[in-house]
């Protein structure tokens, strides 16, 4: 992920095909309901939704094997801009195509293309190269195929992923077109996005679990380990637990990786409620660094985080169309003192943030259009660590728009 401090590029999100995932249903108050997609892969959080019908090729070898894809782009302004960063700027933030086959003992998942990383409180990333001394988010985080795994399924309850994976950790999802929010928030930037390793999904009755062994924040040594539990009381209430960490201090640093956060343990408790037109999910966020003397801390950094997303789904007279209101609210806050020499894991050791998301979304059969305030608020912050080109601003505004296909 990308840190105040420089220290690396952002990279947070989830797994659409972990046992952990909690799918938001945010079309449910469309009337008559829209065609089920045969595939889940990626996750879709709504309140957009993927192709109910993508192209399907078939062969003896392979059996079916699904095609479809994100086209999008963006339009962002913003106040108290950081160094390196713009006013505005027009990007393709998402270029990407998904091959998948969805059935049988041997499954795969391949996604392959150009995106960016647009996040709160954070200068944007750009999806290609830009201008800076910073390479763009294709580059600079996971490729041009950010995500490709192997699933081996003996049986509908119990299945083995390897490869490149999405995560357990978090209640968002790495691209923005699978998001409520075009910006992924504050918490997401303790989080990371893409891992190398392997999965074990299991599920029994209303209890899905998730193990899992990977190189964490994309640090390419295999020593993170976490899990999760995910229980559905019901049709319209489901609990989550993750956790997880590295077993051992790495020294790793890179672009994908940040130092601090790829040696924190993270839990998340995550609850999911559907009602007619609406979806709550809260959710509650702790991470933890154990001091190290090959780290040079000689404290334990930590972060608390809570955060609210609501979405209401407006009533429709036709499947091929839904405008939707989805709203993110957030605090979080770091450990430690103002001016300390404790690590920055967020705007200067001890500071705290807020923020306030609003994103009106309309989609049209495949195509959709909406736009997106945000306010992020700091408190406690650290001169230089914070907004605007000296780093001692303490909040940022910014207007988003997002268009494209989803084919």
């Amino acid at each position: 992920m990308i840190l105040l401090a420089g220290t690396a590029l952002n990279a947070c999100a989830q797994t659409p095909d972990s046992a952990s995932r909690i799918s938001r249903k945010a079309d449910t108050a469309v009337a008559p309901a829209a065609p089920t997609s045969p595939v889940s892969t990626p996750g879709m959080a709504g309140p957009l939704s993927v192709n109910p019908a993508p192209l399907k090729i078939h062969t003896r070898a392979t059996g079916d094997v699904y095609v479809s894809g994100a086209v999008t782009g963006m339009y962002q302004a913003q106040n108290n801009v950081s160094p390196g960063d713009r006013a505005s700027q027009a990007d393709l933030s998402n270029g990407q195509v998904f091959i998948q086959k969805v059935d049988g003992l041997v499954q795969f998942f391949v996604e392959a293309g150009s995106y960016s990383t647009p996040d709160l409180g954070l200068p944007y990333l750009r999806s290609g190269n830009s201008d800076s001394s910073l390479k763009g988010a294709t580059n600079g985080l996971f490729g041009v195929m950010p995500q490709a795994f192997i699933k081996i399924a003996p049986s509908a309850n119990f299945s083995i992923m390897a490869g490149k994976l999405p995560t357990l950790i978090g209640a968002e999802y790495t691209f923005s077109f699978e998001n409520m929010n075009i910006e992924r928030g504050l918490l997401w930037n303790q989080e990371n996005a893409v891992n190398r390793g392997v999965q074990v999904n299991f599920k029994t009755g209303p209890v899905a679990f998730a193990l899992s062994w990977n190189d964490g924040f994309y640090s390419n040594s295999y020593t993170w380990a976490w899990g999760s539990a995910t229980y559905s009381v019901n049709a319209a209430n489901t609990i989550a637990l993750i956790g997880g960490g590295n077993t051992r201090i790495s020294t790793v640093s890179n672009s994908a990786t940040p130092l601090y956060q790829n040696n924190e343990q993270i839990y998340n408790l995550i609850y999911t409620h559907t009602t007619g037109p609406w979806t709550v999910e809260p959710y509650i966020q702790l991470t933890y660094i154990p001091k190290s003397v090959i780290l040079g801390t000689t404290s334990d950094p930590m972060t608390s985080g809570v955060a609210l997303f609501v979405n209401y789904a407006f009533h429709s007279r036709t499947p091929d169309a839904g405008f939707n209101l989805p709203i993110r609210m957030e605090y979080i806050s770091s450990s430690g003192t103002a001016g300390s020499k404790e690590p920055n894991l967020l705007y200067g050791p001890g500071s705290n943030a807020w923020s306030f998301t609003v994103t009106p979304t309309y989609q049209f059969d495949r195509f959709f259009i909406r736009g997106e305030f945000s306010f992020v608020g700091a408190g406690s912050i650290t001169n230089g660590a914070a907004f605007g080109p000296t780093g001692t601003g303490s909040s940022q505004t910014r207007a988003v728009l997002e268009g494209g296909l989803l084919f």
